[in-house]
């Protein structure tokens, strides 16, 4: 009976406390490789920039400005701001929405005359 208090415990605190931690950590390290060439992210110090080159599987580097580039590590990547393909389909959204515009534009010229 006095054993049961601490297994109690110990059972409360991994459901708790360990698992979700663990899964933060197995979250955050499938985000860190999803990272490829084209996307844009930030890192945990804060410096935002579009990875153009992987140097290998811990190295990346980062285009931060014009002809900058930063070497960082892989696992100092915070977050992926926007995925390369998620870059892709906005502008392919945008270029629809630009050329419906154009034809609503004129569309109002004709019916004015």
């Amino acid at each position: 009976m006095a054993l049961l208090l601490p297994i109690i415990v110990f059972a409360g605190m991994y459901l708790l406390i360990l698992r979700p931690q663990q899964k933060r950590m197995k979250a955050r390290e499938a985000m860190v490789r999803a990272a490829d060439i084209g996307d844009e992210v930030a890192t945990v110090g804060g410096v935002i920039g579009t990875i153009v080159a992987e140097e290998d599987e811990n190295v990346v580097a980062l285009e931060v400005d014009t002809d900058v580039e930063l070497r960082v590590q892989r696992r100092s990547i915070g977050e992926i701001i926007t995925k390369a393909d998620d870059a892709d389909d906005a502008d392919d959204a945008d270029d629809a929405d630009d050329a419906d515009d154009a034809d609503d534009g004129s569309d109002d010229a004709d019916s004015e005359d």
